[in-house]
């Protein structure tokens, strides 16, 4: 043994550095316990208690939603699966990896503890997780809802140390999870504002201060009276005309005869009328949504007034492909998707049910009614070879997932149909299932998919079901479906607001 080791001398704890840290927290635990502000005796343990199970970020998402404005349902839906994940991380990692006590109450006032304290440890902090979580993935599709909805995660946040059930670095690190979480979200399904549209000339549309020359057909029955006052207010030099759906065929034709830019506010049935009379006529289209669905205007970059506004006035257009179905005598465009087998049966099914019990249990009625239906596949020949079918659909331009969301376009101008079947058999529940979970360019014995610019189906009997962008008709017979490339254009706020590069 060495003479030079002093036996006697103490030996250094074993984690000095996390010792220094633990006390660091204390105090702050106790310098946040010895603080008093106003107000916040009352509120701050009944804003923690609100927060017990996501209840409070719930309401928040809900509350987004019913906003009826695309970004805000986003931003909700991103911010409850966000909040659902860090949950989850909290729930089966956290709490089992850090057995943390929680704080000694005493330095606390008895007005601010919680009637009922946590069981479970202390690191990290399940609140401040969720509160990250679902504000960071709201601001991540909406900064501006993103920066209404974070001074309620931090005041959350803060609850949790002022009520004495976490130290600061619980929620600290708990906070840290809960950003990563909304982060790691993104990762699986992009936000919009990450998917850049693709490089395509300006086309070359008159700008419309005030909306001057802009002559715009509203369907009421879509619930478009609170954006077309509010297009109203922003271009007053416009022209609006109300009708009922049964008389916007004829409106639209009247509006051609004097407009220098035909409009359009509804939902995709209404937009694919407006669209057919702007190629007959040669003029640019602008589209408001005002439907249920919108999903023409949504990949177009359009989602509300504002949106439209700008890029009227500054004249941002593109040109669009548009689809065109041929059976016999009977023609037709598409802007969306064209679809035969079970898919018109569903869409008939839900419009005779909706107007009783609402669009979305209609919805979900009619699928369950046709897939439990005793029928059997139509017959049709596809690329020179004769199948049973369960479906087939075509969509004006290639659709792609967003990481596990539902399929979009990003390109209206692709010069594809996105062609998909799923082949006959004995269950079409499952085959439909099967393929609707699959991705776009795939092949099983259940399904296939394909792109081409051009598709005749042969041997299809006439009286056949199609359905074409939200509307439904019967077939002639054989049937071609086709592209226009660009052949509309149509209004859409350029990034950047400038031309495309």
């Amino acid at each position: 043994m060495s003479p030079d080791v002093d036996l006697t001398a103490p030996t250094p704890g074993p984690h000095p550095v996390r010792n220094r840290f633990l006390r660091l927290d204390q105090r702050l635990f106790e310098a946040v316990a010895a603080r008093h502000w106003p107000a916040g005796d009352r509120v701050l343990p009944r804003l923690s208690n609100s927060a017990n199970h996501g209840v409070l970020w719930f309401a928040a998402a809900a509350a987004l939603a019913a906003t009826r404005t695309p970004r805000a349902r986003r931003a909700a839906l991103r911010g409850v699966a966000s909040l659902g994940l860090a949950s989850l991380t909290i729930n089966t990692l956290g709490k089992r990896s850090v057995r943390r006590p929680r704080p000694v109450l005493d330095p606390v006032p008895l007005v601010r503890q919680l009637k009922r304290q946590p069981v479970t440890t202390s690191f990290p902090s399940g609140h401040a997780a969720s509160a990250a979580a679902f504000a960071a993935g709201v601001a991540l599709e909406s900064p501006a809802w993103g920066a209404a909805v974070a001074p309620l995660a931090c005041a959350v946040a803060l609850s949790r140390v002022y009520t004495g059930v976490h130290f600061p670095s619980d929620v600290l690190a708990g906070a840290a999870l809960g950003v990563g979480a909304a982060f790691a979200v993104r990762g699986m399904v992009p936000t919009r504002a990450q998917l850049v549209p693709p490089a395509r000339p300006r086309a070359e549309v008159p700008a419309l201060e005030e909306g001057e020359g802009l002559v715009m057909v509203a369907n009421i029955a879509s619930g478009t009276s609170d954006r077309v006052r509010a297009l109203c207010d922003a271009l007053p030099g416009a022209e609006v005309v109300e009708c009922e759906p049964g008389d916007v065929r004829e409106e639209l034709e009247k509006a051609a005869g004097r407009a220098r830019v035909l409009g359009v506010c509804g939902g995709d049935g209404t937009v694919n009328a407006a669209a057919e009379v702007a190629l007959r006529y040669g003029l640019p289209l602008a589209v408001l949504p005002g439907g249920t669905l919108n999903h023409f205007a949504y990949d177009l970059g359009v989602e509300d007034v504002r949106a439209l506004c700008r890029a009227l006035e500054q004249g941002e257009a593109v040109r669009v492909d548009v689809g065109r179905f041929v059976s016999g005598e009977q023609r037709g465009i598409f802007l969306n998707t064209f679809s035969l087998g079970v898919y018109p049966e569903l869409v008939r099914e839900r419009e005779h049910w909706s107007p009783r019990i609402g669009g979305w249990p209609a919805g979900v009625l009619a699928a369950v009614r046709v897939l439990r239906a005793d029928r059997h596949p139509l017959e049709a020949e596809v690329r020179g070879r004769r199948r049973p079918l369960w479906m087939l659909f075509a969509g004006n331009g290639t659709y792609h997932r967003m990481g596990l969301a539902p399929g979009r376009r990003l390109d209206l101008a692709d010069g594809q149909l996105d062609v998909r079947v799923v082949h006959g058999g004995r269950r079409p529940a499952l085959r439909l299932l099967s393929a609707a979970l699959a991705g776009p360019l795939t092949r099983s014995p259940a399904h296939a998919a394909v792109q081409v610019g051009r598709l005749r189906l042969s041997g299809v009997a006439p009286g056949t079901l199609l359905a074409y962008d939200g509307e439904v008709t019967e077939t002639e017979g054989d049937l071609l479906l086709e592209k226009l490339p660009q052949a509309l254009t149509v209004y859409r706020p350029l990034p950047g607001g400038g031309l495309f590069s």
